[in-house]
């Protein structure tokens, strides 16, 4: 299945989505699918190969079929929205907002590249080496990671960095970064991210006893949620990390690397699921 990252035409949305319904169900038909969208047969099948556009009142069910919602809907009518204008200039206008909802690029890592989970400094060393123009000094990295990691382990990690093709080393000798962001995924991967979290976590716990509050933000609320509101939280979480995500990479002259986590969590339940509670339980705290 594609992200909607993926998708630059609306169609592309739906096409996909006839594909993998015809592999679900083999007598799965143009006819099926269009009486959900409330279109003939033929009409749909010039949608799906680009040659007509669905008629407005089609939008609805079209986002309803594909479990579009949110920034994803938003992404989808943008696009709905270019494709059928007839003005350039407001064609361009229009994508330009639609690109700004896409998810900054990844590079998903593969099984030889988790080990880059297994220690939380590899990860920091490559920020560091983006952060000193990729200049390898192996004293000046372990001295300046914090909290200050082993020469050994700094050389560790410039080996793995290389090893995996997530730096690459310049004709001057300096390392650059190949990607910008790292994700993970595949249910045999859950288990390292998870390691690598909980290495982060207990760095994130110790800072409050290392740093100074001016160096750090550490904030907690404790909150009485129903399950929409629960959902619509996380939601604001991930769209929270993309827009940290697009700010990071529009940072200049940078002279830190940050650790941000993020924790949202159960710590109390109403017969075995959420309050429904929506009010907020008053505790908060900052550092």
């Amino acid at each position: 299945m594609v992200t909607f990252s993926d998708i630059a035409d609306y169609r592309d949305f739906l096409k996909d989505y006839y594909d993998r319904k015809k592999v679900e169900m083999p007598f799965y038909s143009y006819r099926m699918m269009g009486d959900k969208l409330g279109l003939d047969s033929s009409y749909l099948y010039r949608v799906l190969q680009k040659k007509q556009h669905l008629p407005a009142h089609a939008l609805p069910a079209a986002k309803d079929i594909l479990a579009l919602s949110g920034r994803e809907a938003e992404y989808f009518d943008l696009l709905f929205s270019a494709a059928v204008t007839k003005d350039k200039n407001k064609r361009e206008e229009i994508m330009a907002k639609a690109l700004a909802l896409r998810d900054v690029d990844r590079h998903s890592l593969q099984a030889a590249e988790l080990k880059l989970l297994e220690n939380w400094w590899i990860p920091a060393v490559r920020a560091y080496l983006d952060l000193n123009g990729g200049i390898v000094n192996i004293k000046q990295i372990a001295r300046e990671i914090c909290p200050p990691i082993t020469e050994a382990q700094a050389q560790e990690a410039i080996d793995t960095l290389l090893e995996v093709g997530l730096v690459k080393k310049m004709a001057s000798g300096r390392l650059a970064l190949t990607e910008a962001h790292l994700t993970v995924g595949g249910p045999e991967k859950r288990a390292a991210i998870g390691k690598f979290q909980k290495q982060i976590l207990s760095l994130a716990s110790d800072s409050i006893d290392e740093l100074p509050p001016e160096e750090r933000n550490i904030s907690t609320l404790t909150l009485s949620v129903d399950q929409a509101c629960f959902d619509d939280l996380r939601d604001m979480l991930r769209e929270f990390r993309r827009l940290v995500q697009k700010r990071v990479d529009s940072a200049k002259n940078t002279d830190r690397v940050m650790q941000l986590s993020m924790a949202f969590f159960p710590v109390a339940r109403k017969g075995g699921v959420g309050s429904a509670d929506k009010t907020e339980a008053g505790v908060k705290e900052t550092k």
